[in-house]
């Protein structure tokens, strides 16, 4: 969609989910060819659209979001550490809306992602681990907004596919006008995708990363044009290699710690210079500027909020900082003390908007604009977390953009059908949905219930209050016999669909 496209969010917001449905998929043929089919359809579709609103612009609000890659709870000065410097994150901590029980909805990254751009538990996708993608059959927030007149950009971190052009699971496939990113974590002087085309930077990784979605913003200032623009740093995720200005900070530091604390300072230095800029542009009371991280802290060097660390679902794996700025809506500061979670983000920021997806498939996450304003203090229904067990798939982001530098050098591009993932949507295999492996749980503040699955399929159960024991120490399994067996039933309720989703039976 070019800039001259702009479609207001109370008219109807076109999604993937509005095209035709594609016939079933046989196995020899790519996704890619099937997804293009519904683009164009999907196009045409839009050029109807744009008769009854050609010049419409949306009227909701600009939209940044911030996330830091292996970020743990107590990763801030402002939560409490010691040692760290992150004054910015500090002063709009004191200024607007600060999470106290923010959650990812995965304790590692590309699953906490997909469901920041989905609103669903990655697991419904298919996305279990680091280095699994997206579905193209998901609707994204950045399609949903896109289909209601905003300009969308991304910028850092993916890892939800490839960075390759003609793949169905790069940022542009999946909703972003445009893109600057890396497969995977990076780290300075880096060389990331431009819209598929490799291109060295020089410079501190998240400062490299700010600028180009603040060069992406001020073109939609100017214009009055709304927009999403996903920031996604790479920070603090090892290895640490903070910039000399940075690491002189923690001089009196170890060098692995002076390196990891240097990379959280630069990173809250780029986050600074993000915002001020927001408010020099006289776009801030009406940008809903959201940060939070990825998963819970590093074990040795990060510090988490509660049991655990990145990895576990325990709180120490999964809770994480959490701040949100929208003046026009938030004018005086507050915390919210509800747990809240990145599958919010996207059912909060439709909300937000007015824009709205045609066929919406099952949330996980909530509105929670009400629990922000103080109107309510409860969660409407439970978080749901699922660790399934299967690895990570491996992905560098300096291997994979260097191979691809070097095939731009012979005037090539990536071809490998595999390498582009063009079987991203093919469902397989089938997931059984009245077996769940893996370690489960179920949070229905202050109480979360834990099911733990072994390989020999023996399950059992632990139960926490959490308002009384952050670190998961004090089992009430036998002791709450009565709210163990109800929160049994919503737990795997939630699983049994869950794993339909995962099945694919969401996008008939």
């Amino acid at each position: 969609m070019s800039q001259l496209i702009q479609i207001q969010p109370t008219a109807l917001a076109l999604s993937k989910s509005s095209a035709p449905k594609p016939p079933a998929r046989q196995p020899s043929v790519p996704l890619g060819r099937s997804r293009t089919t519904r683009n164009i359809a999907l196009g045409a579709m839009v050029a109807l659209l744009l008769a009854a609103t050609a010049g419409a612009k949306p009227n909701g609000p600009n939209i940044i979001l911030c996330m830091a890659d292996d970020q743990g709870w107590g990763d801030m000065a402002y939560n409490g550490h010691p040692i760290v410097k992150t004054p910015h994150f500090d002063q709009l901590s004191k200024e607007a809306i600060r999470f106290d029980r923010f959650y990812a909805a995965a304790p590692v990254c590309s699953p906490t992602r997909g469901s920041v751009l989905t609103g669903r538990h990655p697991n419904r996708f298919g996305c279990f681990s680091w280095g699994f993608s997206l579905r193209p059959q998901e609707i994204t927030l950045a399609e949903v907004l896109k289909g209601a007149g905003y300009m969308t950009g991304h910028f850092g971190k993916w890892h939800l596919g490839t960075v390759y052009k003609g793949s169905p699971v790069n940022p542009g496939a999946s909703g972003f006008d445009t893109w600057l990113s890396a497969p995977n974590f990076f780290d300075n002087d880096p060389i990331l995708s431009r819209e598929g085309v490799a291109t060295p930077f020089q410079g501190e990784s998240s400062m490299i990363v700010v600028d180009a979605a603040l060069e992406f913003i001020r073109q939609q200032a100017k214009a009055k044009q709304a927009f999403l623009a996903v920031v996604w740093f790479g920070s603090p995720h090892l290895p640490h290699q903070a910039s000399d200005q940075d690491r002189a900070l923690y001089a009196d530091q170890k060098p692995a710690l002076a390196n990891f604390y240097g990379e959280i300072t630069g990173m809250d230095r780029a986050f600074g210079k993000l915002r001020a800029e927001v408010a020099r542009l006289g776009i801030r009371d009406n940008t809903i500027l959201w940060y939070c991280s990825d998963n819970g802290g590093l074990p040795k060097v990060g510090s988490t909020g509660g049991r655990g660390n990145k990895g576990l679902i325990y709180e120490g794996g999964l809770r994480v900082p959490a701040l949100l700025e929208w003046p026009a809506r938030f004018p005086k500061p507050r915390v919210v003390a509800t747990p809240c979670g990145t599958v919010d983000i996207y059912p909060t920021l439709l909300a937000a908007t007015g824009a709205q997806a045609e066929q919406q498939p099952p949330l996980d996450g909530i509105n929670i604009l009400p629990l922000i304003e103080g109107g309510a203090s409860i969660r409407s229904k439970p978080l749901g977390f699922w660790d399934y067990p299967i690895r990570g798939q491996q992905a560098s982001s300096a291997a994979l953009m260097e191979e691809l530098l070097q095939l731009q050098a012979k005037g090539k591009q990536m071809e490998d059908p595999a390498r582009l993932l063009l079987d991203a949507g093919r469902i397989k295999p089938s997931y059984p949905e009245d077996n769940f492996p893996g370690h489960a749980a179920w949070l229905d503040w202050p109480w979360k219930l834990h099911r733990v699955q072994s390989p020999e399929n023996a399950v059992k159960f632990e139960l926490y209050n959490l308002q009384q024991d952050s670190e998961e120490v004090r089992d009430l399994l036998e002791a709450e016999p009565e709210r163990a067996k109800a929160m049994k039933s919503g737990l795997e309720s939630w699983l049994a669909s869950v794993a339909r989703s995962l099945n694919g039976k969401d996008y008939h």
